[in-house]
């Protein structure tokens, strides 16, 4: 997620696609479509008009005379065969087949002896009937020729519209609308984003820096023979700020710029991926020079010919296109192509070569004074209270990334708003940090066995990684539920690790045993809440012994463990690179590494009970622990913590 505020965004340009004519094809065949649907509603129309039958009750010409004689008519139209009237009062009686009931109008069919009867027309003059006549909208003639051209005319301008384009899935075809890219186009103005708007993330833009250089002066470069790269591939987890990374490289440059998503190249139709990219590319270089975009690029460019569903399908059709679109630029255009991912290890070869995607850029989580610098961005609009310190939250905020330290302002922000507050305080950022790393609280009641099994189970924790050296520090405790959790035991790590050493995972997998080994000393049972911990130590141990080589028994040997999925791009088929017997040995080591952590666990424990219980009874009458609360009862930690790490 973008590292900015709202802003920052630069807006979209009057980019409407033209064909080359002049104009908008979508526009001139929206216009067919509505001249389509005018001539169609209109003749519908002049059809039911033109019908007498929609003037009252259809009624046989023998009734009509007798309501003549019987002088009920009060005036009578003429239309050639056709004759409507009004009664002067309804009759009472209906004429005999009649379905329903009568109305105050009526309308009949004259026979075609009476249609020129002078003794009818003497007698509607004796009962003094108003008579009036209607000429003929149109004649027999007429009409047949209406019903001859009016489908030519529907079919002329079918195939007026079909024709304009030989190739019905070209730019200017009858499917143009929808093979055509739905690339969004930025142009520079007064808000684009720039590099000031990206907090952290030095050394990305310092790569991006020389993409900057080549779209602002690019003779610079060619003048001595230097080709600029044509792709750079953005890499880094999700919400570390890639797409506005890629945004503010455009507002730098003050070039256009064109996002587009993977996905959106994908359609039901095999062809029509192709299409867009290359109307996509054919856009670009018109516009060069400028940036395109192509965020999560790994829905388009994962591997072919691998996996489920391998072969000449509409994906790889459409990455086929990319790599010859990316070979097929000329010297003199200044076109560059970004691109966004945070699954690498899935994209074809093809696109990472040199000549295409040859430049990777890391976005990574930042470190502290990178989020101190978003914090600041997005707080910007946000009025804070005197005892706010930034520089507080950016240290106690290790491993977020971009996207949750937006969402920890807004979550401060939010909940100060429902408090009708005006600035917003540094408890509400404590309450937004819990809220993020340990879910919301959840209202319903816990048993009281339960509620002490999990008072135990979360002190265990607390005391284990307060009596081990090279553990961070016990920042809350609490047996309030919260998400899936009964309780949780929040470290916070006051400083930033690169690389982990044995002790310090040993130490790690103590911990996680602690909540087990407690209710072992305390209750003389185990419970099926300590399920998370054992899945996460197991994995842990396991990547000790068969990755990192921390096992006298197997050695510094990697055993890898398949972890490809042929759904993501993968081969279906991966051989195991080890024994049955190395298979076994491991599970034995990782087994071994599990008992030590737990029989450790077990005898710090029994060596600070009294501490365990302290902070086990005062969980049990708070249910919530800050950090200086649970170090006046614990007291100091039993290492020199000078020395610590």
């Amino acid at each position: 997620m973008d590292q900015q505020s709202g802003d920052n965004s630069p807006g979209p340009s009057n980019n409407k696609p033209s064909d080359g004519k002049g104009g908008d094809p979508r526009r001139r065949n929206l216009g067919t479509m509505i001249i389509l649907g005018v001539v169609g509603f209109a003749l519908i129309m002049w059809m039911f008009y033109s019908s007498p039958s929609n003037y009252g009750s259809t009624v046989p010409y023998s009734f009509v005379k007798q309501q003549l004689e019987a002088d009920n008519i009060d005036k009578v139209r003429f239309q050639q065969e056709f004759m409507t009237g009004e009664w002067k009062a309804v009759p009472d009686s209906a004429p005999k087949g009649f379905i329903g009931k009568l109305s105050k109008k009526f309308n009949t069919v004259l026979p075609p002896e009476r249609m020129h009867d002078n003794e009818f027309m003497s007698d509607l003059s004796k009962k003094k009937v108003q008579i009036e006549s209607t000429p003929t909208a149109v004649d027999n003639g007429t009409q047949l020729l209406i019903w001859i051209f009016l489908p030519l005319g529907l079919v002329f301008i079918l195939w007026t519209i079909m024709r304009r384009s030989s190739d019905p899935f070209s730019s200017g075809g009858m499917m143009g609308g929808f093979v055509r890219s739905p690339a969004r186009r930025f142009e520079k103005n007064d808000k684009a984003a720039t590099f000031d708007d990206v907090a952290g993330l030095k050394n990305a833009k310092q790569d991006l820096q020389e993409v900057v250089e080549f779209l602002k002066t690019p003779k610079k470069f060619t003048k001595l023979g230097a080709k600029i790269p044509k792709g750079v591939l953005l890499v880094g987890p999700p919400g570390t700020g890639k797409t506005l990374l890629a945004r503010a490289t455009a507002g730098e440059a003050g070039v256009p710029f064109f996002s587009i998503n993977g996905s959106e190249f994908i359609q039901m139709f095999v062809g029509v991926g192709a299409t867009r990219v290359r109307d996509l590319f054919k856009t670009a270089r018109e516009a060069s020079p400028c940036i395109i975009f192509i965020d999560e690029i790994d829905a388009v460019g994962r591997v072919r010919g691998a996996g489920v569903g391998g072969g000449h399908d509409e994906r790889e059709q459409t990455l086929n296109q990319i790599l010859s679109e990316m070979d097929g630029f000329q010297q003199g255009e200044t076109v560059i192509v970004l691109a966004a991912t945070n699954r690498q290890d899935v994209l074809d070869p093809a696109l990472l070569r040199p000549g295409r995607f040859d430049r990777h850029v890391t976005v990574d989580k930042p470190a502290r004074e990178g989020r101190l610098g978003i914090l600041k961005v997005h707080s910007r609009k946000v009025p804070l209270a005197d005892d706010v310190e930034l520089e507080v939250l950016a240290r106690t905020t290790i491993g977020y990334s971009g996207a949750e330290l937006e969402k920890l302002v807004n979550e401060a922000a939010l909940k100060a708003a429902r408090e009708d507050k005006r600035t917003v305080e540094m408890v509400d950022f404590l309450y937004a940090q819990d809220l993020i790393l340990m879910g919301a609280p959840r209202d319903e009641p816990v048993e009281l066995k339960e509620r002490d099994l999990t008072a135990w189970h979360e002190a265990g924790h607390a005391i284990l990684a307060w009596c081990q050296k090279g553990m961070d520090p016990v920042h809350k405790v609490s047996i309030v539920p919260r998400g899936r959790a009964l309780g949780v035991t929040q470290l916070m790590p006051e400083k930033e690790l690169y690389n982990v050493g044995e002790n310090l995972l040993k130490a790690r997998l103590v911990m996680m045993m602690g909540g087990r080994a407690a209710e072992k000393l305390v209750f003389d049972e185990f419970s099926a809440g300590a399920e998370d911990d054992i899945n996460r130590s197991t994995r842990l141990a396991r990547r000790m012994v068969a990755s990192w080589g921390m096992s006298e028994a197997i050695g510094p040997v990697a055993f890898r463990q398949s972890e490809e999925h042929p759904f993501l791009g993968k081969e279906m088929h991966t051989s195991r690179e080890f024994s049955e017997e190395t298979a076994r040995l491991i599970d034995m080591e990782v087994q071994k590494i599990m008992h030590e952590a737990h029989a450790t666990a077990l005898q710090l424990l029994k060596q600070y009970r009294a501490k365990l219980d302290a902070l086990a009874a005062a969980l049990l009458e708070a249910e919530n622990l800050e950090r200086d609360e649970v170090a006046n009862i614990l007291g100091e930690r039993p290492f020199d913590t000078s020395e610590d790490g």
